[in-house]
C-alpha cells in the first residue's frame, strides 16, 4: 500500500506559527469563519479537517476544497480597510487551530522579503486552483465535473492499492455532490454507472478508483501538476 505523492505547501510553516496569536479546538459542525464576516484572522490547522466552500445564488454549496495538516485557511485581502471573506470555512474533522492576526501578518510581510514572496505564491497558487476547478465545472458538465474532482481527489488522498487507488477520505454522496455543483440525486446516478462499468467501486463509505485513465480521457485532462489539480 503506498501513498501516492501529494502537493507541497511553499509557505513556511514554522515561520508563520511564531506570529500566533492563539491555538484552540475545532469542533465538528462549526465555522472557523463565514462568507461575509469581517477578515481579521487567518488560521492555520494543527490537526483536523477544514472544509472551504462558497453558496452559489441559488443557495446551493459549492465545495472548493479541504484543508488538513499544516494548511493555511482564511482568504482575505491584506492592506484594506474592513475586508470581508470571500469563503466559509467549516470543520469536517475536529483537531486544533492556529490564529494570527491580519494586522500581524501585515506587519511581517513589510518586514520580511522572504515571508512575503512566499505568502504571495500561495495566494496565486491558490487563485490557480479555484480558476481550475471552476473551468472544468463549466466546461465538462456535470458528469465531467464529477471525473475531475474523483482526479483532485486521488491527487491528495490516493493511497496505491494494488491496481486501484483508495481515496482515503469518508464522504457522503451529498458532500462529493457539494464539490461537483451538482445535486446529490445526479452525483448518485453517476457513481452508479461507473460503479457498473468498473471503473470505481465503493466500500465502507470509500471510494476506489478502478481506471483512473478513463476519467481522465472523459474530460481530455492536461495532467496538470498536482500542485495544482488537487482537493486541498
Amino acid at each position: 500500500m503506498t501513498m501516492i505523492m501529494k502537493p507541497t505547501h511553499s509557505i513556511e510553516i514554522k515561520e508563520l506559527l511564531k506570529f500566533a496569536d492563539r491555538k484552540f479546538k475545532s469542533e465538528r459542525g462549526t465555522f472557523l469563519f463565514q462568507e461575509g464576516m469581517l477578515a481579521e484572522e487567518l488560521y492555520i490547522v494543527i490537526s483536523g479537517k477544514i472544509q472551504i466552500s462558497k453558496v452559489t445564488s441559488d443557495g446551493r454549496e459549492l465545495s472548493l476544497r479541504i484543508c488538513g495538516e499544516n494548511d493555511i485557511c482564511g482568504e482575505l485581502t491584506l492592506f484594506t480597510d474592513n475586508p470581508r471573506y470571500l469563503l466559509s470555512a467549516m470543520v469536517l474533522e475536529e483537531g486544533e487551530i492556529v490564529a494570527i492576526k491580519k494586522d500581524i501578518i501585515e506587519s511581517e510581510i513589510f518586514q520580511n522579503s522572504k515571508l512575503a514572496f512566499e505568502f504571495m505564491k500561495w495566494m496565486s497558487d491558490h487563485f490557480r486552483k479555484t480558476q481550475t476547478k471552476f473551468r472544468d465545472l463549466v466546461l465538462n458538465g456535470k458528469r465531467g465535473a464529477l471525473f475531475s474532482t474523483l482526479i483532485r481527489m486521488s491527487n491528495s488522498y490516493g493511497v496505491q492499492k494494488g491496481n486501484e487507488i483508495l481515496i482515503d477520505l469518508p464522504l457522503t454522496n451529498q458532500e462529493l455532490a457539494n464539490f461537483c455543483g451538482t445535486s446529490r440525486e445526479s452525483t448518485n446516478r453517476i457513481l452508479s454507472e461507473l460503479k457498473k462499468d468498473n471503473i470505481i467501486s465503493v466500500k465502507k463509505g470509500k471510494i476506489s478508483i478502478l481506471d483512473l485513465q478513463y476519467l481522465k480521457n472523459e474530460i481530455d485532462c492536461e495532467n496538470c501538476s498536482a500542485v495544482y489539480c488537487s482537493i486541498e
